[in-house]
């Protein structure tokens, strides 16, 4: 049939098929979640109206400055994203395109998934307070700690929420913030170590947004917050609890060394 056609009629015909099967990949649904800069919360001050960390049993201290745990917001996981859409976040500084796995465990419904980053939020804050009462020797003193932030799950916050307990307890040692809007981002687990979270320059946009100067990353991390670095945000990398306080402690007194990205 081609035979009897001419070559831009030949090709016209051709074209058909690919332009159908662009159009289909255009529209149809990926395995991927868009994701944005998200909420930050001051871990020293309240959420809500409410306290985000609450301390009994022990004398707490006043202090200054902000302590901002940061986030991700990302499409939720019944949202089909398309190639149309993935693109426009491709060019965009302020999205980014993640596998839906990596940001939602695979074979969950939606109320599957928040029951389970409510889960790891709870760990998150149970494994940061006994990483704060390890590092100040209270493990053996009888004081309670609740943690309370709305509408944020996962456990990517448990570095802030550490900070902000060593920070209302350590009646010896200097304000951790010196004043500053400090942010930052990274898992713990009740030895203290900080582990990776994942979306590090979205959150990094999150803090310049919300007023920070200083950014806490885990370190395996540092060249993905470097990638989009807004200006001005300065990064600390971090592995432990302790190496969290001390930077901040040299970065306050201008003491000592202060680890760089």
């Amino acid at each position: 049939m081609f035979s009897r056609l001419t070559r831009p009629q030949a090709l016209a015909v051709c074209a058909l098929p690919v332009a159908a099967l662009l159009a289909t990949a255009v529209f149809a649904p990926l395995p991927f979640s868009l994701t944005q800069p998200g909420l930050t919360a001051d871990v020293l001050g309240e959420n809500k109206g409410e306290p985000v960390i609450t301390i009994s049993g022990a004398p707490t201290r006043d202090t200054t400055g902000e302590l901002r745990m940061t986030t991700i917001e990302a499409t939720s996981p019944d949202t089909e994203v398309t190639l149309g859409d993935v693109i426009d976040a491709w060019f965009s500084t302020d999205k980014a395109v993640m596998p839906r796995d990596s940001v939602y465990p695979s074979g969950r419904s939606t109320q599957e998934i928040e029951k389970y980053n409510t889960e790891q939020m709870k760990e998150s804050q149970d494994a940061a307070t006994e990483a704060a009462l390890n590092y100040l020797d209270l493990n053996d003193k009888n004081i309670k700690v609740t943690l309370k932030l709305a509408d944020v799950g996962g456990p990517s916050a448990g570095l802030l929420f550490s900070l902000g307990i060593v920070d209302k307890l350590d009646s010896a040692g200097a304000d951790l913030t010196g004043g500053r809007t400090i942010a930052g981002t990274g898992t713990i687990d009740a030895a203290g170590k900080v582990g990776a979270v994942g979306g590090v320059s979205l959150k990094t946009q999150a803090a310049k947004r919300d007023g920070a100067t200083v950014f806490l990353v885990p370190k395996d991390e540092c060249s993905d917050a470097k990638a989009e670095l807004p200006k001005g945000l300065r990064l600390i990398p971090v592995t432990t609890l302790k190496g969290a306080v001390g930077a901040l402690e040299a970065l306050e007194s201008g003491e000592g060394s202060v680890p760089s990205c």
